[in-house]
Parts: C-alpha cells; structure tokens; sequence
C-alpha cells in the first residue's frame, strides 16, 4: 500500500559530485520559473495575445551548516575568486539533493547541474550569545532534475 502522508522535510542529504562532503542544517531556495512570451499578430481576431513559454530560470540555492574547522566551501569561493579554477570543470559541480524517508532511504531527489558558489557568507558574532555559528554558501546552476 503507497504512503498516503506527505514526506517530512528534516530528512536529507547533500552531494556533490557524488560525494557526501558535508552536513547542512538547512537548504533553501530550490525553485524554477518559465518567462512568459506575449504574441500577437494585428490579424488575430482575438484581441488578447497568446502566451507561449519562454526561458526557463532557476533561483540560487542556499546551503548553511554549523562552522567547522573544514574549509573546502570557503576554497571552493576563493578558487573562484582568486582565479584558480578558472575553467568550468574547476569551477562547476553536480549537487544532488536527496529527501528521505524515517529509514533514511532516498524518496526523491534534485540535481542542479552546473553548480558554482556565487556568495559565501560567514558567522555572525556576539559575545553575549550562546547559539551556533553558522557559514552559508549560495550556489548558481544552470539546470534542474528532479527525479522520483
């Protein structure tokens, strides 16, 4: 019998490029929007134009963990910044987002191809406060899968 409830959004998991590289408390921002495109001929005997679909476009997505001595997020930025990798395979990987289940198996997933970090964003500080520091990157694609 097929599970009649909705999927629970604290169960996930991040790849990229087919590694498990780190834990993320939070990932924000997974969307898509196609443009629409408004034609119409002086001859349409409608007066009202016909929308067609245009590009597609993908938001940023926003992956934010608590601070740790691993620096390959950061390296990832400066490599970009810096011009180290310079070149597209340097530069862009495959992130694969994967919602689980109470058993943690796989129920669905989303690639973003071509992922870069375009914003890199350290922990805020005070003295006074006992949370988390948390470190966040946000990542540009170019395109979307979504599979099961």
């Amino acid at each position: 019998m097929a599970n009649t409830y909705p999927f629970k959004k604290y169960n996930y998991r991040v790849e990229i490029d087919s590694i498990d590289v780190a834990a993320f408390s939070e990932v924000s921002g997974v969307d898509a929007s196609i443009d629409v495109i408004e034609y119409r001929e002086g001859t349409d005997p409608i007066n009202s134009p016909r929308k067609m679909p245009g590009m597609t476009k993908y938001g940023n997505v926003t992956l934010k963990w608590g601070m740790t001595e691993n620096m390959s997020f950061y390296e990832w930025v400066a490599g970009i910044s810096n011009g180290s990798k310079a070149s597209a395979e340097d530069r862009m990987q495959d992130v694969t987002i994967h919602l689980q289940d109470d058993a943690h198996d796989d129920i669905a997933s989303w690639t973003l191809k071509n992922a870069w970090p375009c914003k890199y964003t350290g922990p805020d500080f005070n003295a006074s406060s006992s949370e988390i520091a948390f470190e966040s990157v946000e990542l540009a694609f170019e395109e979307m899968l979504r599979d099961q």
